[in-house]
């Protein structure tokens, strides 16, 4: 992996340039659950988003696969950054002053990214998140 450096500014990852951004993610465990207990809940094929609204002015997403979903970390965390990946490409477009939680169920192991993207695609659609 090479990194692109300009004398005295930041060094650009190429890995860098597809994460979701820091302020968009939902790390705290009671903002999670905060989440899970005043959020909407919509389902679509394998996938769950649970949606509370936020008193900031951008987007949060929360990403969860259980162990329900594969025992192995690898899938899991495969599964994760395509998540992650989708939900960053569509951060433009979403709502502001939203939280949501993405839950994997089991089967999504078996889906490639295209179907991940449709399916997430009618979700943010569902939810009118987008």
């Amino acid at each position: 992996m090479e990194t692109s450096c300009l004398m005295n500014f930041q060094c650009i990852s190429p890995l860098n340039l597809s994460m979701l951004p820091r302020v968009n993610r939902l790390n705290k465990k009671t903002e999670i659950e905060r989440v899970f207990k005043e959020g909407k809940k919509f389902k679509e094929d394998f996938l769950i988003l649970k949606l509370a609204k936020n008193s900031l002015n951008r987007a949060r997403f929360a990403f969860i696969v259980s162990q329900k979903v594969s025992k192995k970390a690898t899938i899991r965390n495969k599964i994760k950054r395509r998540l992650r990946e989708l939900a960053q490409s569509k951060l433009k477009k979403v709502k502001k002053g939203v939280d949501a939680a993405l839950v994997a169920l089991p089967g999504l192991e078996t889906k490639d990214f295209w179907e991940m993207e449709e399916t997430l695609n009618k979700l943010f659609l569902k939810a009118k998140l987008i």
